[in-house]
């Protein structure tokens, strides 16, 4: 792979990698170091827009942590480098070994992507094909799964809000200022927060950045989202603003649903979450009397109790009130690719029986499928751009659970605390070295889509992830040269010609079909630009969304049909790397993409989840006499806070430590001051963290950031732990029952000061 042509010192388009947005960037390099960054104005989503965090990448790019080789661990437990044949060939011969001696269902895949990685992920299917793989599980399982679930349930899809034009805005569990989720996001919260005509809804246990422009705060007690969004829903049947006229033409059920909220006490819970009961009917007034309404909900809902309950419960906000298909409301658009895997399954877990949602076992699942003698317990790992050991819940049963295994891959950028734990660690091409895209993003009524262009060439002795899945699959005997003749010769004549070559062969040679990313970057992608083989996989994509949502394509400017206009999306795609507008919908084209197996209505009715809606009256009041009185949020997002590919602590220019926040209330009683340190104990460990105390906070709540407590090394070469790494106090056991998501917002603590 090479640099691209064009002269260093010129702007080039990119994109951050630090949250599921991938704002657009224009970049100066030189020397292997960005040098300028700034928001790229030519990318038809963001505008130029950016936060403050994607300023320090090359605190990324440059670190102390990159890997530049392949690397074995000795009978000592300690770690020598290998060359990439030696590498490849050793962890291929021991993945074929379990394969054939128990099964390659007995290999877990773990990771494959985050917030801009994604082709390593897409990639890894052939490989697991090859390996006759089953299961896996990543980050999203600790997140998204239940809502996911949810979605599917109820729409057949995943609806996106629209707030550029809604007329009241909704917020549960999230804080956009921060975490954003949508695009621009901060230059559209002060655009509502300033318009007269415009109103913001926030529901959360902490005054957020986001909370402070809103109309209305509802500042939950930790843990009773569930509550007060029955009681907002409660109050929406109550007073009629229920929209039945919709309901009657696009929804089916409704009736044991409505029937169980008639009987929500409004009052009790108000009581309960600690919000005033007049706060909570002007919100569900303003829900059930707009114009347009858009919601989004986040990990402050997702990772507490009742998470798939609350989930189901933020849906029902703007379903009840018609709130879909509109402007300013939530409306379905295309996807290019499968990021998000195949649908509610009745699948589980081969050892827990843990339900199984979009393709992943639950996070907090893992170690119980792991530490046992159960003979379907897993034997062997490959685990991909992911740190589970720093990321899941209960690090020390997860570093157990990853020594317990027969063998364990890893492949990374970076010396992670999880590939302290592999056998091989095979070193990746940053971010910026290799072609990648923003599948994450999207948008609506434009969905826009941006593939990456290496910036610089890849580190010496890192491969792109692409690349090292085609070498494993090719060691594998998955394939050989000779196979891919007829492709590669199709492929240097042009796309038309692979085109009809690729449908012929994979009639043909079926069994190239298991492998499929892998033949399209061994043919279609080195006959591109080098440095875009990755991109091969991204003409599949556009082949297959050209013939799914043709109209849709055209509408964004593309002509042809079938292949030729799949051709033409693929080579927009590669000519405009500041992104580009794939598909342009009208928004009442949401209508169609409702749930195709329920005759393309909305579902209203879950009866797992409705049942779990009457059982709140009988929920016992949590009593902070007990051992663990205060409610530990694990993982805030703060201004010096990203995901965790920022290992350098350096990166940080405030709270370096990243500090426990809580009350000035609690603060006084412990007898503590800014500054002052203090004990954190919860059933599963104890750590001690400075205090940063604020108003924001009720007291009994308490948090600590996220993307801390990993280990780097300083000058002399020793690794030392900046901060507070949050799952060396949380547990698997705290759990959603459904979903398995776990509850790190919400995690029962002791706090003690530190004299």
């Amino acid at each position: 792979m090479t640099t691209p042509s064009h002269a260093q010192d010129s702007w080039k388009s990119t994109a951050c990698i630090l949250c599921s947005v991938n704002c657009a960037l224009h970049v100066q390099v030189a020397d292997g170091h960005f040098t300028k960054i700034k928001g790229d104005k030519t990318n038809p989503r963001s505008k130029g827009y950016t936060c403050e965090k994607p300023a320090r990448l090359d605190h990324y790019q440059n670190h102390g942590d990159r890997l530049t080789s392949p690397l074995r661990r000795r009978a000592d437990g300690s770690f020598e480098e290998v060359d990439w044949d030696t590498a490849i060939r050793e962890v291929a011969a021991r993945l074929a070994e379990i394969r054939d001696t128990v099964g390659g269902e007995k290999i877990l895949y773990y990771g494959g992507g985050g917030q801009g990685n994604h082709m390593g992920g897409a990639y890894s299917a052939a490989t697991r094909k090859a390996l006759g793989m089953r299961y896996a599980s990543n980050a999203l399982a600790q997140e998204k799964t239940g809502e996911f679930w949810v979605e599917r349930l109820m729409f057949g899809g995943r609806p996106e809000p629209d707030f550029e034009h809604a007329q009241v805005s909704v917020f549960v569990g999230k804080n956009p200022w921060q975490s954003h989720g949508f695009e621009r996001a901060r230059i559209v919260l002060k655009e509502i927060a300033r318009d007269p005509a415009r109103k913001m809804i926030v529901l959360d246990p902490r005054r957020t950045e986001t909370a402070d422009l809103a109309d209305v705060f509802l500042q939950v007690a930790p843990g009773t989202d569930a509550f007060v969004l029955a009681a907002i829903l409660a109050v929406l049947v109550e007073d009629g603003l229920v929209d039945r006229d919709f309901l009657e033409a696009h929804a089916d059920g409704g009736d044991a649903l409505f029937d169980t909220l008639s009987r929500v006490p409004v009052a009790d819970y108000c009581t309960r979450a600690r919000v005033p009961e007049a706060l909570v009917r002007e919100a569900a007034g303003l829900i059930g009397t707009a114009d347009s309404l858009a919601v989004l909900e986040d990990l402050g809902i997702e990772q507490a109790p009742h998470s798939t309950l609350n989930s189901y419960l933020e849906k029902l906000l703007y379903a009840v009130t018609g709130n879909f298909g509109r402007a300013g409301t939530m409306n379905l658009g295309t996807h290019l690719g499968k990021l998000i895997g195949g649908g509610n399954d009745n699948r589980t877990s081969p050892v827990g029986g843990h339900k199984i949602i979009t393709g992943l076992i639950p996070c907090n699942a893992l170690p119980d499928e792991l530490l046992t003698d159960h003979p379907d317990r897993f034997r062997a790992a490959i685990i991909e751009s992911a740190n589970p050991v720093h990321s899941l819940a209960d690090s020390p049963r997860m570093r157990e659970a990853l020594d317990a295994l027969d063998f364990v891959v890893v492949v990374d950028v970076a010396m992670t605390e999880t590939a302290m734990h592999a056998d091989y660690v095979l070193p990746g091409s940053s971010q910026y070295e290799k072609a990648e895209a923003t599948f994450f993003g999207g948008g609506f009524p434009d969905h826009v889509f941006q593939l990456r262009h290496p910036l610089f060439p890849p580190a010496p002795g890192t491969l792109p992830e692409p690349e090292i899945h085609s070498r494993l699959c090719r060691a594998l005997g998955a394939f050989h040269d000779d196979d891919l003749t007829a492709l590669r010769q199709a492929a240097n004549a042009g796309l038309e010609e692979f085109g009809s070559a690729f449908l012929e062969a994979m009639a043909s040679r079926p069994e190239l079909g298991k492998i499929l990313p892998v033949v399209l970057y061994e043919t279609l992608g080195r006959a591109l630009e080098p440095g875009l083989e990755p991109a091969a996989l991204i003409w599949g994509a556009a082949q297959t969304l050209a013939a799914s949502d043709p109209t849709s394509v055209q509408r964004a400017g593309y002509e042809g049909e079938g292949p030729t206009l799949g051709n033409a999306l693929f080579r927009a795609i590669l000519d405009h790397p500041e992104g580009v507008v794939i598909t342009r919908d009208p928004y009442d084209v949401s209508f169609d993409r409702l749930h195709p197996k329920a005759g393309g209505r909305i579902q209203l009715e879950i009866p797992e989840l409705i049942e779990e809606v009457a059982g709140l009256v009988d929920e016992p009041a949590p009593s902070r006499e007990d051992a663990f009185p205060f409610i530990l949020a694990a993982g805030e997002r703060r201004t010096n806070t990203a995901n965790t590919i920022y290992r350098d602590p350096s990166w940080r220019r405030k709270d370096p430590a990243g500090s426990l926040r809580m009350s000035p209330g609690d603060a006084s009683r412990l007898g503590v001051e800014n500054g002052g340190r203090v004990r954190i104990t919860t059933k599963r460990g104890s750590t001690e963290a400075a205090v940063e105390i604020t108003d924001t906070l009720r007291d009994g709540h308490v948090t600590l950031p996220n993307g801390l407590g990993l280990a780097y090394p300083d000058e002399s070469g020793r690794r030392v732990v900046h901060g507070t790494p949050p799952n060396e106090l949380t547990s698997t056991e705290d759990r959603d029952w459904l979903a398995g998501t776990p509850w790190h917002k919400h995690v029962r603590a002791q706090v003690e000061a530190v004299r």
